[in-house]
C-alpha cells in the first residue's frame, strides 16, 4: 500500500499558516498527498512538528509499499545490535516515524482502524522486547545473573512481559500508554539462586521501563505502566511466575480476571509467557457460566464514574469518550462481561479484540446480531475520534475538548466544518451506546415482582432460608433478596404452592453456595420459572438440580430447547471436549473425567426437563438417556485405553468391545438407570502387551476393564457418572470382568443358563477398544463378529426345550424374592413391565430374533407363531403404558411410585403421560392392563 496513491479522505486545516508550512516540508508532494500533509499539520501542532522533523524520511515512505507490519519492521531493523544506551534514541526515532505514518494513513483513509492500532501495537511489542533483552543482556555481561539449572534453557533469562489492555488486544490508541506485567520463570533456576535472579531481573525491568517511558530531548517511546501486576503496592516491578500464580489462585479479583481476557505474551521468553497464561486459564475462564461478574462489572463502572465524576448528562463538549456514559469502556465492558460469563465453556468467545468478541458473541447467540453490528460501528467511530483528540498535541486524553477553540482542530481533522453537527452526531451515538449497554449492567426485571402473601407456616419456611449454607455470605443474601419475590411468585403459581415451597426449600438447603446461581437467576429470570416448574412437579429433578446446579448453564449457554442432536453428534461433541481437556493443562485425565460428568449431567437434565414439559414422550426420553450413556462410553473407552497404554502398552491383539446389556442395550433407559456392561476381547494369539510395564493378555484386559469402570463410577469433584453392574458376565460375580471371544462363545453354547441367553437378546456393542494388532483388513471388525456370534447363540440356544420352563422358574423366583409387587408399582410384579420384558426376551430367544426392544421382540414372537395376534397387541399396549408410567415416575422420585406422596404436580404429569383423566382412571387402567398381560404370560409359561 502506497500512501501517496491510497488516500480516500482528507482532514481540513484549522490553521492555514501551519498548513502551508507543513506542505512546504515536502515540496515534492502533489495532489491528495500534499493536501493530506497540509490538513494534518494545519490542525495538529504535534503532527506538524513530526512532518518537519521527518520530512526526508516521509517523502520516501509515502511512495513505499508499507503495511503496518512492514512499517515497524523497517523502522527497527538492526536494533538488536544496539547497546542499551543506543537503543533509547533509536526507538524514539522509530516511534516518531511510526506515529507520523500511522496518523497520515488514518486521516487519509488509507488504513483501517485495525491497521492503525496494529502498527502502534507492533511497535510497542518490538520496543518492549528490545528494551528487556538489552538490559537483561547487561546483567548477564556484568555477571549478576546466575545461570539456569541443568536442562533449562530460558530465552531472555526467562523474563517475559504480558501485554495487557489495549496493547494485549492489538488496539493501542494514538497516544496510549502501555500496560505491562513483567514476570520471570523461576522454575528455570536453582532455589539457591532465586534471590540473585530476582534482583537482577528487577533491575533490568526498571531500566527497560525507563528506556521506553523517560521523556528526553528525542521524546519518549511509550508511557509504561507496570501497576497491573499482583498487589503492586508491595511487590517489585518483576516477580516470579509461581508467586503470581499463587496470588491469583488465592486473592485474584473480578477486575483482574477481566484484565486477563486481553493478556498475551509480547516480549522476552514468549514460550514461558504462554505457559503462564495456560496455567492461569482456570482463574480467567470459569468452568461454569459466571453471572456474578455482571454485578462486579456494574460496581466497577459505578466506582469509575464516582471517581471521575461522570454521572452527568451526555453532552459532547467535555465528555470523556473512554470512561463516560456511552463511551468506549461501556462497549468493552459489555463484551468482556459476557466473555467472562460464557468463555469458560466456549473457547470461541475468548478473543482479545473487542470487535472480534462482539462478532463471536453474536454468532453464539449471546447478543443479537444487530446489536453487535451497531456497537461495532459505534466502537470504531469512537476510537477514530479518540485518535483525533490525541493527535492534536500527542496528549494522553480521551476527553472531547470543552471549548470551541480546542474543539475546532479535532473537528477539522475529521474533515468536517460544522462543530455543532459533529457534536450532535457524537451525542446521538453516545446515547445509543448507553441505551444498548445500560440494561445489561443494571437488570431490574426480577426486582419488579410483588412478593406473595404468606401464611405463618410458609413465612417460617422462608425465614429459615437465611440459615442455609447458600446464604451464608452477605453478598449471597443481598442477591437472593433481589430475586426472592419472583422465586416465591413462581412457586405460588403451582396448583399446590405448599408442595412447591417445600421442594424449593429442599433444593435451597442442598446448595453448597449461592452467589453464582443467584446472579444467574437475576440475569435470566426465565430460569426462576423453570425452577418453579421443577419444584412444583418433580422432587427428584429438584434434588438433582441441588446436587448439580451448574446444569442450569446449559439452559442459557446452548440450544437447550433445540431438537435432539442424535448419537453421532453427541459422541463427536464429547470426544472433542475430552480431547481438548486432555491437552489443556496438567492433570488432563482427571480433568477429562470431570468434564465427562459435567457434560452428562447437563444433557441428562435437559432430557428430564424436556420430558417434564412434554417436549418429548417417554419413548424418546428412554432413547435419549441411552444415547447419552453410549456417547459417554464411546468417548471414555479410548481415553481410558490411552491412559492405561502409557504404562502397559497398547491393548494386545485385535482389541475389545463393550456390550451394553439390559436397558442400555435395548435403548430404553430412565433418569435413574445404571449400566449393565460386558467386555469381550480378542487377543488374536497375543500373550502379553508390549509396554514399559507389560501385562499378560488376560490380566491386561481385566485391569483395563477395571480402569474403565473406575472412570465411569468413581465420584470426583463433579460427582458420579453412572453406577455399573457387570453381573451379566459369564459366571456372574465369580467370572472375570473381561472375557475372550472364544471363551464367551464356549460358555454361552455349553454352560450358560437360560436367563443369560435371555439377557443376551438385548446385548449391543456400544464402544470399541482398538488393539495393537491391525489384523486382516478384509476381516469384519470385532463388533460385527460379536453381533454375528450373538445371533448364532440365540438361534441355537433358542431351540432348547427348557426355555419356557426356565422362564417360569425365573418368574417364580422373582416373586419369591419380593418382586411380585402391587399397587402403583409399574415395574415389578405379575403382568408388569419386568414380567412383560422377560417374556418378550423369551419370545426373541425362541424366535432367534436379533430384536432388542420388547415391542419388537413380541412382534418377532408373533411372526414366529409363538404368540397370538390379539395377545401380542395387548402385551405391546401394556408395555407402552407401563413404560410411560415407569419412566415418568423415575423422573419424579427415586422412591417407589405412590400417587399419594408425589403431589398434585406429579400426578398431573403422570396423567398426561398415560392419557388417564384422573387417579382413579389411572389405577383402573393399570389393573386392567397388568391383569390382561399377566393372564397371557401365565398361559404361555404354564
Amino acid at each position: 500500500m502506497r500512501l501517496s496513491t491510497s488516500i480516500t479522505r482528507l482532514p481540513l486545516a484549522e490553521d492555514p499558516a501551519r498548513a502551508e508550512g507543513a506542505a512546504a516540508s515536502l515540496p515534492a508532494a502533489r495532489g491528495k498527498l500534499s493536501a493530506l500533509i497540509a490538513g494534518a499539520g494545519g490542525s495538529s501542532p504535534y503532527l506538524a512538528g513530526l512532518i518537519a522533523g521527518e520530512s526526508a524520511w516521509l517523502s520516501e515512505a509515502a511512495d513505499s509499499d508499507l503495511t503496518s507490519a512492514a512499517l515497524v519492521a523497517s523502522g527497527t531493523a538492526g536494533f538488536e545490535a544496539l547497546s542499551s544506551a543506543e537503543l533509547g534514541p533509536a526507538l524514539r526515532q522509530a516511534k516518531r516515524r511510526v506515529a507520523l505514518f500511522a496518523a497520515l494513513a488514518d486521516l487519509g483513509g488509507a488504513w483501517s482502524l485495525d491497521e492503525v492500532t496494529a502498527a502502534l501495537t507492533a511497535l510497542a511489542d518490538r520496543a518492549t522486547d528490545l528494551a528487556l533483552r538489552a538490559h537483561v543482556g547487561d546483567e548477564l555481561r556484568r555477571g549478576r545473573l546466575p545461570a539456569p539449572h541443568a536442562g533449562a534453557s530460558p530465552d531472555a533469562a526467562g523474563i517475559f512481559a504480558l501485554a495487557m489492555g489495549k496493547m494485549g488486544a492489538h488496539e493501542l490508541n494514538f497516544s496510549s500508554d502501555i500496560d505491562l506485567i513483567v514476570l520471570y520463570e523461576d522454575a528455570a533456576y536453582a532455589p539457591e539462586d532465586q534471590h540473585d535472579v530476582r534482583a537482577a531481573l528487577i533491575r533490568a525491568t526498571r531500566k527497560a521501563a525507563a528506556t521506553l517511558s523517560d521523556l528526553t530531548a528525542q521524546g519518549y517511546v511509550f508511557r509504561t505502566d507496570l501497576r497491573l501486576r499482583p498487589d503492586p503496592s508491595v511487590t517489585p516491578v518483576c516477580i516470579s511466575a509461581s508467586a503470581a500464580l499463587g496470588y491469583y489462585e488465592a486473592e485474584g479479583r473480578s477486575w483482574e480476571r477481566a484484565a486477563y481476557i486481553k493478556a498475551r505474551p509480547c516480549a522476552g521468553d514468549l514460550a514461558a509467557g504462554a505457559r503462564f497464561l495456560a496455567a492461569l486459564r482456570p482463574f480467567i475462564w470459569r468452568r461454569h457460566l459466571d453471572f456474578a461478574t455482571v454485578e462486579d462489572t456494574h460496581e466497577m463502572r459505578r466506582r469509575i464514574r464516582d471517581h471521575k465524576g461522570l454521572h452527568g448528562g451526555i453532552q459532547a463538549p467535555g465528555h470523556d469518550l473512554k470512561l463516560g456514559r456511552g463511551g468506549i469502556r461501556e462497549i468493552e465492558f459489555f463484551a468482556q462481561t459476557r466473555q467472562l460469563i460464557a468463555g469458560g465453556r466456549d473457547p470461541d468467545l475468548r478473543s482479545r479484540r473487542t470487535v472480534e468478541a462482539l462478532a463471536a458473541l453474536a454468532e453464539k447467540g449471546w447478543i443479537p446480531a444487530d446489536v453487535a453490528a451497531e456497537l461495532t460501528a459505534h466502537y470504531r467511530e469512537h476510537r477514530e475520534i479518540e485518535h483525533r483528540i490525541q493527535m492534536v498535541n500527542d496528549a494522553q486524553t480521551h476527553v472531547v475538548p470543552a471549548t470551541a477553540a480546542a474543539l475546532a482542530p479535532v473537528v477539522a481533522l475529521s474533515g468536517e466544518t460544522d462543530p455543532a453537527a459533529w457534536c450532535a452526531r457524537l451525542e446521538s451515538r453516545l446515547q445509543r451506546v448507553e441505551a444498548l449497554t445500560g440494561d445489561f449492567f443494571a437488570p431490574t426485571a426480577v426486582q419488579a415482582t410483588a412478593r406473595p402473601e404468606l401464611t405463618d407456616e410458609q413465612a417460617a419456611v422462608v425465614e429459615g432460608w437465611q440459615g442455609y449454607p447458600a446464604l451464608r455470605s452477605a453478598r449471597a443474601r443481598h442477591l437472593f433478596g433481589r430475586i426472592e419475590p419472583q422465586v416465591l411468585a413462581s412457586l405460588f403459581r403451582a396448583a399446590r404452592p405448599d408442595e412447591a415451597l417445600a421442594r424449593f426449600d429442599s433444593f435451597l438447603r442442598g446448595l453448597p453456595a449461592g452467589v453464582q446461581l443467584f446472579s444467574m437467576f437475576e440475569s435470566n429470570p426465565s430460569l426462576i420459572d423453570l425452577l418453579g416448574d421443577i419444584c412444583a412437579t418433580s422432587p427428584a429433578l429438584a434434588a438433582y438440580l441441588a446436587r448439580h446446579p451448574e446444569v442450569l448453564d446449559a439452559v442459557i449457554a446452548g440450544r437447550f430447547f433445540a431438537p435432539w442432536p442424535g448419537l453421532a453428534a453427541l459422541r463427536a461433541g464429547l470426544a472433542g471436549l475430552l480431547d481438548g481437556t486432555m491437552t489443556a493443562a496438567e492433570g488432563g485425565y482427571e480433568r477429562a473425567l470431570d468434564a465427562a460428568r459435567r457434560w452428562a449431567h447437563e444433557w441428562q437434565f435437559r432430557v428430564g426437563v424436556h420430558h417434564l414439559r412434554g417436549l418429548i414422550e417417554a419413548e424418546q426420553a428412554g432413547q435419549h438417556y441411552a444415547d447419552l450413556a453410549e456417547a459417554a462410553l464411546a468417548a471414555l473407552a479410548p481415553l481410558v485405553t490411552a491412559e492405561f497404554a502409557r504404562r502397559h502398552g497398547p491393548a494386545p491383539g485385535v482389541g475389545a468391545a463393550v456390550l451394553g446389556m439390559g436397558s442400555l442395550g435395548a435403548r430404553q433407559m430412565n433418569a435413574l438407570s445404571d449400566l449393565d456392561l460386558l467386555v469381550i476381547y480378542d487377543a488374536d494369539g497375543a500373550e502379553a502387551s508390549e509396554g514399559a510395564k507389560p501385562l499378560a493378555t488376560r490380566a491386561y484386559y481385566a485391569r483395563l476393564t477395571q480402569a474403565l469402570l473406575a472412570a465411569l463410577t468413581a465420584p470426583t469433584a463433579a460427582g458420579r457418572l453412572y453406577q455399573v453392574d457387570m453381573r451379566l458376565r459369564p459366571s456372574g460375580r465369580q467370572g472375570p470382568v473381561a472375557t475372550s471371544i472364544g471363551a464367551f462363545r464356549d460358555y454361552q453354547m455349553n454352560e450358560a443358563w437360560t436367563w443369560e441367553h435371555l439377557a443376551l437378546t438385548r446385548a449391543r456393542v456400544v464402544a470399541v477398544i482398538p488393539g495393537a494388532a491391525a489384523g486382516d483388513a478384509a476381516a469384519p471388525p470385532l463388533s460385527a463378529r460379536i453381533e454375528t456370534l450373538r445371533q448364532e447363540i440365540l438361534a441355537q440356544r433358542g431351540r432348547d426345550r427348557r426355555v419356557m420352563p426356565d422362564f417360569q422358574q425365573m418368574r417364580e423366583r422373582i416373586a419369591a424374592a419380593g418382586g411380585d409387587a402391587a399397587g402403583w408399582a409399574p415395574r415389578a410384579g405379575r403382568g408388569r413391565l419386568q414380567d412383560i420384558e422377560l417374556y418378550a426376551q423369551a419370545l426373541a430367544l425362541r424366535a432367534g430374533s436379533a430384536s432388542r426392544r420388547a415391542p419388537m421382540q413380541i412382534r418377532a414372537g408373533l411372526k414366529a407363531g409363538l404368540v397370538a395376534a390379539a395377545d401380542a397387541e395387548v402385551l405391546v399396549r401394556a408395555h407402552e403404558f407401563l413404560w410411560r408410567l415407569h419412566c415418568g415416575a423415575r423422573l419424579l422420585s427415586e422412591r417407589p411410585l405412590d400417587l399419594a406422596t408425589i403431589g398434585q404436580g406429579g400426578q398431573e404429569f403422570l396423567l398426561r403421560e398415560t392419557g388417564a383423566e384422573d387417579a382413579a382412571a389411572l389405577s383402573a387402567r393399570l389393573d386392567e392392563l397388568t391383569e390382561a398381560a399377566g393372564r397371557i404370560i401365565d398361559a404361555a409359561a404354564g
